[in-house]
């Protein structure tokens, strides 16, 4: 890598690819592993653990003030009320990894005041690092990155992520599928989303959608895509998408084309919007910011049935580092 990087992108760099090494180290003998089931289709090896224990301790040591929230550990480790956090997923695609199937990366962001200021995803087996810093641009290793040209849905290549939850919504997911599908020349769904960010960033996805994502796995990738030229939110097309558990990419023409399909298929439900402004207005500080908590968490966890109207839950600063604190909702 021959420009310039923000120190704090070096940390990370060099955090991800010690967890690569964990990585490639075990993937010569996936069969080895030790692999627990949290819920359906939902594991963990030691190889996520480890991973995960060489970032945090790469990034603490570095800048010990700052917060951590990983997807193993939640916020275990790291200062509590720093403005700096560490989002990290250690292995996304960890069902890929044990399958031995070569579609999984590291994702690290760091966040500083809720705005994601540096990120990186790996992809170990191919040795292949993006990277962002915000307002640099994003990268392939030494190659700058820009999504694609395309400007008419039905010549481009869609990435998505099927549920895999019990509980989640299929029937609804399918006819969102089915939409997208007659739009588009085609959908593709790998498995892992930092990658699939990463790949509308590079070009080689023009959009990309799923629901049911976590903080992890879509920080990194965020700002890989935006810095790349492309933009990214929920399915209305707002920015609100981190702790939203849907996530809409692509470049920008096409970008507005899916909001239009999908925006009708949106999760975020009007009547708990209304519920957490009026208690957030009238419940005092402590007592709104506690109903908008619940509000955005049960938003985030509760399957829907058809397309509720589309709107946005606002909730003050403390709701979300409360959220942050708990480590979000769901695993990939």
């Amino acid at each position: 890598m021959s420009q310039a990087l923000h120190p704090m992108l070096n940390i990370a760099i060099k955090a991800a690819r010690a967890a690569g090494a964990i990585i490639n180290r075990a993937s010569l003998d996936v069969e080895r592993l030790t692999v627990t089931s949290k819920s359906h289709n939902d594991f963990v090896t030691e190889v996520d653990q480890a991973a995960e224990h060489a970032i945090i301790s790469t990034l603490l040591e570095a800048y010990p003030g700052h917060g951590i929230l990983a997807e193993e550990s939640g916020s275990e480790f790291g200062a509590k009320d720093s403005e700096y956090v560490w989002i990290i997923d250690p292995l996304d695609g960890t069902t890929n990894f044990i399958h031995g199937l070569p579609m999984y990366a590291v994702s690290i962001a760091l966040s500083f005041r809720g705005q994601i200021q540096q990120a990186v995803v790996y992809d170990p087996s191919r040795n292949d690092m993006f990277y962002a810093s915000k307002g640099r641009g994003a990268f392939l290793n030494d190659r700058r990155l820009r999504v694609s040209k395309r400007t008419r849905l039905l010549d481009c290549l869609i990435g998505t992520g099927f549920p895999f939850r019990k509980g989640d919504n299929f029937q609804r997911y399918l006819k969102m599928f089915e939409e997208v599908m007659a739009a588009c020349a085609g959908v593709r769904r790998p498995g892992a989303a930092s990658l699939d960010l990463c790949y509308v960033a590079a070009g080689w996805y023009d959009g990309f959608f799923e629901t049911g994502l976590s903080p992890w796995d879509a920080a990194a990738g965020a700002l890989i895509v935006t810095e790349a030229g492309g933009l990214i939110g929920n399915f209305t097309g707002e920015s609100d998408f981190l702790y939203r558990r849907e996530v809409l990419a692509g470049s920008p023409r096409i970008y507005g084309q899916l909001v239009k399909i999908l925006s009708p298929y949106s999760t975020i439900p009007e009547q708990l919007a209304k519920e957490a402004a009026a208690l957030a207005g009238e419940g005092g500080d402590e007592a709104g910011s506690n109903a908008a908590l619940d509000a955005l968490k049960q938003a985030a966890t509760t399957p829907t049935g058809e397309a509720p109207t589309r709107t946005r839950i606002k909730a003050t600063p403390r709701t979300f580092d409360r959220l942050r604190e708990e480590g979000g909702s769901g695993r990939r």
